[in-house]
């Protein structure tokens, strides 16, 4: 009996560090739809989001699945962490650039590295940094503001000077790595989406509990708010409650 006890839990065991593992792996775009009434008429902008990249390399499946579907990139932080060869970054952005132009903001993760070898890179494969500050698309002439701020879980962020150029009564999107950032956003401030990453979801959750919240929406009053459970994982390449995710966001106006 206790050798089949044993034998159970080996193979219990050993079948939930399987599923983990591909939990960590997997190559899932989530699609999103948001329609907002003041959006620009007759026009639509979708945006290929993924966050906490780390070390992992991106699919090229996953990749050809959204190349013609996405109109821009947005990587929302974590691009890297130490240890990581900008090889590796360096073959995950040409991928990447496949599909659309290519926005960045700064995670925590990667202030651990050289950020003048990335800086370098970036400019080699044409990738926008927004730091602080805000970059304005054109669609059919009308403008839509990307607002990206510096990491603010190491207090590199600076809210007021990412909003300085941007009209709250146009379209408004942040970008901020850490969701916590939402804090400071006021309804003034007239930002109509937030996307993050960052915590992985809480990475692994047990009965439903994790360290963070799952990757999800909200419809806050300030603003609403997408935090991606992100590609890869830290510390260790495992995930439980919380599977690997990427995200195919559409705009459009509400013609209601």
């Amino acid at each position: 009996m206790l050798e089949f006890f044993i034998s159970f839990l080996l193979i219990g065991g050993g079948s939930l560090l399987l599923f983990m593992f591909y939990e960590a792996r997997r190559n899932e775009v989530k699609t999103h739809l948001f329609t907002f009434s003041h959006f620009p008429i007759g026009v639509t902008l979708t945006i290929f989001f993924i966050s906490d990249i780390h070390k992992r390399t991106l699919s090229s499946e996953m990749i050809e699945q959204v190349r013609k579907k996405a109109d821009i990139v947005v990587i929302g932080g974590d691009l890297m962490e130490k240890a990581v060869p900008l090889s590796k970054v360096e073959e995950n952005l040409e991928k990447l650039s496949v599909i659309g132009s290519v926005y960045f903001i700064w995670g925590n993760n990667d202030h651990e590295v050289n950020t003048d070898d990335l800086k370098k890179l970036f400019a080699k494969k044409g990738v926008r940094e927004i730091v602080n500050d805000s970059v304005r698309l054109e669609l059919d002439g009308e403008a839509v503001y990307l607002i990206g701020v510096d990491d603010a879980s190491t207090q590199r962020a600076v809210l007021p000077e990412a909003l300085s150029k941007v009209d709250p009564s146009g379209f408004n999107i942040l970008l901020s790595h850490d969701p916590r950032l939402v804090k400071q956003v006021r309804t003034e401030d007239g930002i109509d989406l937030m996307l993050s990453g960052h915590t992985h979801g809480g990475q692994i959750r047990i009965l439903g509990w994790g360290l963070y919240k799952k990757g999800r929406v909200e419809q806050l009053p300030q603003t609403t708010l997408l935090v991606s459970n992100g590609y890869g994982t830290t510390a260790i390449p495992l995930r439980l409650g919380a599977p690997a995710e990427t995200h195919l966001i559409t705009l459009k106006r509400d013609t209601e």
